[in-house]
């Protein structure tokens, strides 16, 4: 099928998000709480799949089925089974309190809660600083990954440049007009079809190979270490290690954190955490065995490409391979509007309002939310554009970096909501330390190459997961040895101070 046919499916498949958009602006009023939460009102089916979509970024469509081209089937165990059960908990752990004591203040984002319930905006502002700062390299994986889908689809003839450019025009586009609810309404449109259309895939591809079965076995036949569980890379430092800093990252990203405050009543929290684990092995499934079958098709997957679509061009039409690329570009977006609207709440309210501009109007911190939209998304694209290189594990190194980062704010936060006897300082260290900490490493190993006093693990588990340690503890300690402040307010959150 010729190049403007595939393009044609991805530009109607875009069309309609953009639809679905334009009607939810014309539904969505001028206030903060109904543009960023939608007006607390999402049920089980919108809230469940607008977490879900979120989700569905570059970093599970193309990233993790590369690891399981290159290195095996059990990143299934990672980022299935054991991410879907523990961000499950987490959600109903962090979740539900977020939801009780938001629903009662009124709180739109993280930072303002927590700037609150300690009574303190250097708190708030350092919550949203930490937010932003990590959620730059995840929002250009989103482009990374549209820029290099297009490159697999159409065999280079569309440029990287291209597909990463027009993941951006789009999402600016999106999130200047649609809020959440638009956004939440495309999610629950792109996470059905994507379901759908990667099971059609899996089913396709075992049809024209000769089955399942043969699919596994032409597998283990060109790698028989992908016959094993566990062995090479895959130790169990590495799987516990790497599914608990995403889990706990994931429950303190701005746009999934924020989708806590957003259900309409408590059922369906309840009912939303319950589903979760089984709609990721759903996704999970399909997605992860794509990639690791294709290493035992010798397909060859071109440097700076992704495996999905080089093997669905080969062994199905290429109009559904179109469709499923596109489907996927589309889930990016997704993810890369929910990103870039949280982003713009935190910047807006917990960073402009409270330390720029106290009295400025609804208007103009709209305006303000917007420009700063559009520049935080071509910064983005600038560095993806500048950083094309990196090999098959660069999407999924750059996930990780903002997983970790994420995952050091995650213990802290437990704190505030459960124990009274957390203080301001306490709080302000345990997030400042271990933030600087963790940078630390992921400057000095992931960007300057270079070992020496830091090291990527201790004792065999990785320094993210240390970095999290640290976090509780120098929260824990210095809250111990420090009286709270006389605007502290614990009763805010339900709990009394010890």
């Amino acid at each position: 099928m010729s190049l403007p046919v595939q393009l044609g499916v991805l530009g109607v498949y875009l069309t309609v998000s953009l639809l679905i958009g334009l009607v939810a602006y014309r539904a969505t009023d001028s206030a903060a709480e109904d543009y960023y939460l939608a007006g607390r009102t999402l049920g089980t089916g919108v809230l469940l799949f607008t977490t879900f979509a979120t989700l569905l970024s570059a970093f599970t469509f193309f990233g993790g089925p590369n690891v399981a081209f290159a290195l095996g089937p059990e990143w299934l165990l990672v980022m299935g089974l054991m991410d879907g059960i523990l961000f499950a908990v987490l959600w109903y752990v962090i979740g539900y309190k977020q939801w009780l004591v938001g629903k009662t203040h009124g709180y739109v984002t993280m930072g303002e809660m927590l700037g609150d319930r300690f009574g303190s905006p250097r708190l708030r502002g350092l919550v949203a600083g930490v937010g932003l700062l990590w959620l730059f390299p995840y929002v250009m994986l989103q482009q990374r990954g549209a820029g290099q889908a297009l490159v697999g689809l159409t065999d280079g003839a569309v440029p990287y440049w291209a597909g990463a450019a027009l993941i951006t025009a789009f999402m600016i586009l999106y999130v200047a007009l649609a809020g959440l609810r638009g956004v939440a309404w495309t999610d629950t449109l792109q996470g059905v079809f994507m379901l759908g259309v990667l099971w059609i895939a899996v089913a396709w591809l075992a049809t024209n190979v000769g089955g399942i079965g043969r699919l596994t076995e032409q597998m283990v036949a060109a790698n028989p270490e992908f016959g094993a569980l566990g062995g090479g890379a895959y130790s169990v430092q590495y799987i516990l290690g790497t599914a608990v800093t995403i889990a706990f990252g994931v429950a303190a990203f701005p746009q999934v954190n924020q989708r806590f405050f957003m259900a309409n009543r408590v059922e369906t929290l309840k009912r939303s955490f319950a589903l979760w684990p089984v709609l990721v092995v759903l996704l999970f499934v399909p997605a992860f065995l794509l990639g690791a079958w294709a290493s035992g098709l010798g397909v060859a997957v071109p440097e700076g490409s992704n495996v999905i679509p080089v093997v669905l061009t080969e062994y199905t039409p290429s109009w559904f391979a179109a469709l499923v690329v596109a489907g996927a570009m589309a889930a990016m977006m997704s993810s890369s509007d929910s990103m870039l609207l949280s982003g713009s709440s935190y910047f807006t309210r917990d960073i402009y309002r409270p330390f720029v501009a106290p009295d400025a109007s609804d208007e103009r911190e709209g305006w303000v939310a917007r420009v700063g939209v559009a520049v935080f998304a071509v910064a983005t694209l600038v560095a993806a554009l500048l950083t094309q290189g990196g090999g098959l594990g660069a999407i999924v190194a750059l996930g990780d970096t903002a997983f970790g980062g994420y995952a050091q704010l995650t213990l802290p936060l437990l704190l505030a909501l459960y124990w009274g006897g957390t203080t301001r300082a306490g709080m302000l260290a345990g997030v400042l330390v271990s933030q600087l900490v963790y940078l630390a490493h992921v400057v000095a190993l992931s960007v300057l190459g270079i070992e020496g006093l830091l090291q990527a693990s201790y004792l065999s588990w990785e320094y993210a997961l240390w970095c999290m340690l640290l976090s509780f503890v120098v929260t824990v300690g210095v809250s111990l040895l420090t009286s709270p402040a006389s605007t502290e307010r614990p009763a805010k959150f339900g709990v009394k101070a010890d």
